[in-house]
């Protein structure tokens, strides 16, 4: 196109744009007139509406176009209360091993005063290919099926500016029955000082998460597009584009590189005939070294903080899970005593199971253990409010509770033979499992004593009629029995 022709477009253009321009403000002054025209009452009613629909309007665009917020990290206890709490649980018998082996390796890299980085990803990503580039003397084993890492290894590494990088080479998630495996990758996540999350193509569901995950520890992060060879340049920026939307506010950079590694293609002979031939790609990570330059810039020292805090807060939710495990274990020996000594106590009752004034003291006690287990303070008020209700509650389901253990002990041979003390005293066994189970579950959730929320629950375990559970209590039922009948035997002249 000539310049003679490129000006006379131009010049129309700009024409075409004042003749808008000016048809607009023509428009404009019109209804102008015209909303000045109008009585004033409507002209502030209608100038109202307009007032609305135009914050209404702003609002929208600017909720469309703000900037999104840097993910905070997740809070972390201070070291001392979190020992503190693992030293409680070793004392209640639970196995505390891993946790403190935890909190010696977080000294023991601290004192080292190296930079860690973990490569993250599913398995096939390339994560031992870039390894291998990384730290060209390493010897990493790879595999076409994927999934080859099977632990953490740790290669020494060298930027281009010569300061060194320890790279944790951690197993990939999304594997087949590696569940294990996916833990001890994202405990070592949690342990590096950065983390450089590689895939090879679009995120998935399971990816986003594992990004979002990361972010919620304060992880430095860099995402990593691998493979980027096998696409032309047009469909690696759109890629690029897509991953830089997806994780916006997540990771610190994103960028695509070629691991390098061997891949296997057919070659076509003269004879007509192909062949599989395995060859070396060459690896291009220039952008990851450079991304990696600056990510660890401050250093082990400037990147302790954020580390220290991903441990801990991991540590927190980690000793949670335990104490939650241990507390459960600690209510099911509870609730088992207490439903033993209602069992003896019901053995000697004349109306076990509609009677339970006579087990009071028992299921006194039971509420008081479980709640001071979970560390609910109750007064004695509340408690005697509890035990009337589970009376309520037992005396309207007496003839439930009966049948349920009636046809329980039918259903274990001779079992039934035993008398009816034995049907009485397993409705007591009943009784005090549900209540227990009940009770324990009901302060595991709400951290108070909710007596609608028990009572509800314990109407559930009553109607129970789980074979494994009553099968357990049958056993309970028919020990105690014997013994006693045995201590009776004894002591006859």
């Amino acid at each position: 196109m000539s310049r003679r022709l490129r000006l006379l477009f131009s010049a129309l253009a700009m024409a075409a744009l004042l003749w808008l321009l000016f048809a607009a403000a023509e428009r404009a002054l019109a209804l102008a007139q015209r909303f000045l025209a109008l009585p004033t009452w409507l002209q502030w009613t209608l100038g109202g509406i307009l007032a609305i629909f135009a914050a209404a309007g702003l609002s929208v665009l600017w909720w469309l176009l703000r900037p999104r917020r840097k993910r905070r990290p997740m809070p972390a206890p201070d070291r001392g209360s979190l020992e503190q709490r693992i030293h409680q649980l070793r004392e209640r018998g639970a196995d505390t091993g891993v946790l403190t082996t935890e909190l010696g390796e977080l000294d023991r890299r601290r004192a080292s005063a190296r930079v860690y980085v973990a490569l993250f990803g599913e398995i096939s990503t390339g994560k031992s290919s870039l390894i291998r580039a990384l730290a060209p003397h390493a010897q990493v084993a790879s595999d076409a099926r994927g999934g080859t890492t099977r632990e953490v290894g740790h290669y020494d590494s060298q930027l281009p500016d010569g300061r060194t990088l320890v790279l944790a080479d951690v197993p990939g998630s999304r594997e087949a029955g590696g569940e294990t495996h996916e833990t001890m990758a994202r405990e070592e996540a949690l342990r590096a000082h950065a983390v450089i999350y590689l895939c090879a193509g679009d995120l998935n569901r399971g990816q986003g998460d594992e990004l979002r995950w990361l972010a919620d520890f304060g992880k430095p992060l860099l995402l990593v597009l691998n493979k980027a060879d096998q696409w032309t340049s047009v469909e690696r920026e759109q890629l690029l584009a897509r991953l830089r939307q997806q994780s916006r506010g997540i990771a610190n950079a994103v960028l695509a590189i070629s691991a390098g590694g061997s891949e296997r293609y057919q070659r076509l002979l003269a004879d007509g005939s192909t062949e599989s031939v395995e060859r070396q790609r060459k690896p291009a990570i220039e952008p990851l070294l450079q991304a990696l330059a600056r990510l660890t810039a401050p250093g082990a020292e400037g990147l302790e903080n954020l580390r220290e805090n991903a441990v801990l807060a991991g540590l927190h939710q980690r000793t949670g899970t335990l104490e939650t495990r241990t507390r459960a274990e600690e209510a099911e020996r509870i609730v088992r005593k207490y439903a033993r000594r209602a069992i003896v106590g019901a053995l000697a009752a004349v109306a076990p199971g509609s009677d339970l004034v006579i087990q009071g003291v028992l299921a006194t006690g039971l509420t008081r253990a479980l709640a001071e287990l979970y560390g609910v303070k109750v007064s004695d008020v509340q408690i005697d409010d509890f035990v009337q209700q589970a009376r309520l509650t037992l005396r309207t389901g007496t003839s439930i509770v009966l049948a349920v253990a009636g046809n329980a002990l039918k259903a274990f041979p001779g079992l039934g033979t035993l008398g009816g003390g034995v049907l009485h005293a397993f409705a007591y066994a009943l009784i005090f499992d549900s209540m227990g189970r009940a009770l324990a579950a009901s302060l595991a959730e709400r951290h108070t004593l909710d007596q609608l929320d028990a009572g509800a629950r314990l109407k559930e375990l009553l109607a129970d009629t789980g074979s494994t559970r009553l099968r357990q209590l049958a056993a309970l039922t028919v020990d105690a029995a014997r013994e006693r009948n045995s201590v009776d035997y004894s002591q006859r002249p």
